[in-house]
């Protein structure tokens, strides 16, 4: 199988403050880049001229302000390489990142995508976790792997992945012709976009290689949409997942479930937020449809937590 070529794609938006590093990170890579695309996403700040920086070394797309699925499916749409991997703006790669996905692609052409661990990092650098540590999906996997630093994650164990993934979009290589067929990231959401892709890929994969060692820092800062207003991106988060959960009626079984079950955390953090400011009404209202969409002993005892409040 011949190498294979990675076009790196970076949203930016007024990414200023951080996207030299995100672009060294990429520049540093032991596997270079096929090429590396920032999509600016109507910046208003110094974006431009921080790209304009790097020369003939970065590709600058320009758009008006769409968002960030609409900014990465600009790049995958312009991209030249026959893999296609991401990094937001705020988030670097690790030395090694590409290279543990091109060699392994190299010798198994038969895996549908690859992921694998990240490290979170407070906005100065500090290390919090790892992310395969933290969620049962990694968990399970690391222990599958046995102490290696590469294991094949297949179609019977996508459950719990779907459910609460470890891997994020910064460590997710996936062919460029498969993304197009999927249609890319969904727009019109403001959370949990980058969940819907995945999820979608899972449906059409049956091979995932993971590599369990972390390839990049996801940083974690109060600018992002999440935690500015926690309360709304908890409605926006259920917003996309009921949308998904109707999309993987025509999914796998283990897919199927697996939007299920993340459509029921989600309503149930729903629940909490709403709690913790005061509203016990809405929030038994939140939770309440997940009765009917997964009827058990979770639900009701979820259910039961809001009544008691």
């Amino acid at each position: 199988m011949n190498p294979p070529r990675f076009s790196v794609i970076i949203p930016a938006y007024n990414a200023a403050a951080f996207i030299a590093r995100a672009i060294d990170s990429v520049l540093a890579q032991t596997w270079p880049a096929e090429e590396i695309i920032v999509v600016d996403d109507g910046s208003t700040d110094a974006t431009a001229g921080i790209v304009a920086g790097y020369g003939d070394r970065v590709r600058y797309l320009r758009q008006g302000n769409a968002g960030v699925s609409a900014a990465r499916n600009a790049g995958a749409r312009a991209a030249s390489g026959d893999w296609l991997a991401f990094l937001d703006a705020d988030d670097w790669y690790y030395p090694d990142r590409l290279k543990w996905h091109a060699e392994w692609i190299a010798r198994d052409g038969a895996l549908d995508f690859l992921t694998g661990d990240y490290d979170y990092r407070r906005p100065d650098g500090g290390r919090i976790s790892g992310s395969m540590e933290i969620h049962a999906a990694g968990r399970a996997m690391l222990a599958k792997a046995a102490g290696a630093d590469t294991v094949v994650m297949s179609a019977d164990e996508f459950q719990p992945f779907v459910a609460d993934h470890f891997g994020d979009t910064h460590t997710l290589s996936v062919p460029r012709a498969s993304f197009l067929a999927l249609g890319g990231y969904p727009t019109g959401y403001r959370v949990c976009e980058d969940v819907y892709f995945l999820v979608k890929l899972c449906a059409a994969s049956k091979r995932v290689g993971v590599v369990c060692r972390p390839m990049a820092a996801y940083v974690i800062h109060d600018a992002s949409a999440t935690r500015k207003d926690p309360l709304r991106a908890q409605f926006d988060n259920v917003r996309t997942l009921v949308d998904l959960d109707r999309a993987a009626r025509a999914f796998p079984p283990p897919v199927r479930r697996g939007a299920r079950a993340r459509l029921g955390q989600g309503r149930l953090n729903l629940g909490y937020a709403l709690a913790r400011t005061g509203r016990r009404g809405e929030a038994l209202g939140a939770v309440l449809p997940s009765l009917w969409e997964n009827p058990g002993m979770a639900s009701l005892r979820n259910l039961l937590s809001m009544v008691r409040g």
